[in-house]
């Protein structure tokens, strides 16, 4: 059992950065692959970035390539998410998740934080 404590969110003007971060606590941290997911109003959540146990691959959607910087620090048992260059259709309510081994395991993540709110304005 693992639990995940997101936060960071906030309003931001387009263009702007925000570094959102996820503590977790319980089982060994390193254990899970980690990801960040979305979910804008009337939208499916979707996924985000994703990171693996030891932080040596990652994975992005096309949508936040070259914008979104996922890492973790193992040591601190925290995984964090740096947006750049936002956009108002980044606006979401962002969850962070732990999956099993590899970034696969992230398409059916085993826990998930609580959310935080993204507001991105034009």
């Amino acid at each position: 059992q693992v639990q995940l404590a997101d936060t960071g969110g906030g309003l931001v003007q387009a263009g702007g950065s925000l570094r959102l971060s996820c503590a977790a606590s319980g089982r060994t941290f390193s254990s899970y692959a980690m990801g960040w997911f979305r979910q804008a109003p009337g939208k499916d959540r979707e996924f985000v970035a994703g990171i693996t146990r030891r932080g040596g691959a990652t994975d992005y959607a096309d949508s936040v390539k070259g914008r979104f910087i996922i890492s973790r620090d193992n040591a601190k048992a925290t995984v964090y998410l740096l947006m750049n260059s936002l956009k108002s259709e980044d606006t979401a309510v962002y969850y962070c998740a732990a999956g099993g081994n590899g970034l696969g395991s992230l398409n059916r993540p085993d826990y998930w934080g609580q959310g935080t709110q993204v507001t991105v304005s034009s």
